[in-house]
């Protein structure tokens, strides 16, 4: 497609009088990974969560495939969600299910878009847990008996292996250690230009952003303050709080 995949045209959440996040507008297109940085409470999980559909907004559009999602019926919307979307939780524990194989989290997502023959779904998670460098021999263990960085690992294969457009990251390298960190993005960075992913990552690290992200969005109290190029708005910020947030005055 020439056009954007996703638009977000003045999409705004309110939690009472508090604002979660505001007349926040962006076009995303295939192929490209946005950026959303800010501190602790700027609104960058809450314009996630409404762009995943997982929090209702109050005012504006999201049009995916020009067709805007706060439209369509839940049904559809959760079709979307296990097909052409997909969403790695920061806590991988909150997108695996713990008690299922390694394989059968992979699986399971297959056999939601209709997948059937066992050796077929076996061999896919097979070739998936290889691809995020998990032995396949361990293919029945649980996500439990894996490290943190594994089972971050895991859920990327889990929400990939179906192709999806576009994917939403909440905070994907949190909680992990350096090296495991390194490793990680490294592999996110190699799948983002094989599958040509449309992506949308929201971190407080501005390293992670720096590696991972073609375009940046910088939100403060709701609104996006800045935006533009990743290394034009790390290496040149125009906003004072930009300015901060880069020299880490601002504890993120």
């Amino acid at each position: 497609m020439s056009g954007p995949l996703l638009e977000v045209v003045g999409l705004e959440k309110r939690y009472g009088a508090r604002i979660g996040c505001t007349e926040v507008s962006f076009d995303l297109y295939p192929g490209e990974v946005l950026g959303i940085v800010g501190e602790s409470g700027s609104g960058k999980s809450t314009l996630l969560g409404c762009l995943a559909g997982h929090l209702s907004a109050d005012a504006g559009h999201i049009l995916y495939k020009g067709r805007d999602t706060r439209a369509m019926a839940e049904p559809e919307r959760r079709v979307l969600a296990r097909t052409e979307w997909a969403f790695v939780h920061q806590n991988p524990r909150d997108g695996l299910r713990m008690g299922v194989s390694a394989g059968g989290n992979v699986g399971e997502r297959l056999m939601a878009v209709g997948a059937r023959h066992y050796g077929d779904i076996r061999a896919t998670a097979s070739d998936w847990l290889g691809r995020v460098e998990i032995d396949a021999g361990r293919i029945d263990d649980r996500p439990r008996a894996f490290s943190g960085g594994m089972q971050q690992r895991l859920q990327i294969a889990r929400n990939l292996v179906t192709g999806p457009r576009l994917v939403m990251m909440d905070e994907p390298t949190g909680g992990l250690d350096v090296s495991v960190q390194a490793r990680l993005l490294d592999l996110l960075r190699a799948l983002v230009r094989e599958m040509g992913l449309a992506v949308i990552i929201v971190t407080h690290d501005l390293a992670v952003a720096r590696l991972l992200a073609d375009r940046l969005m910088v939100m403060k109290d709701g609104r996006v303050i800045e935006a533009g190029l990743t290394d034009q708005v790390l290496d040149d910020p125009q906003a004072a709080y930009t300015q901060l947030l880069v020299s880490s005055v601002l504890q993120v």
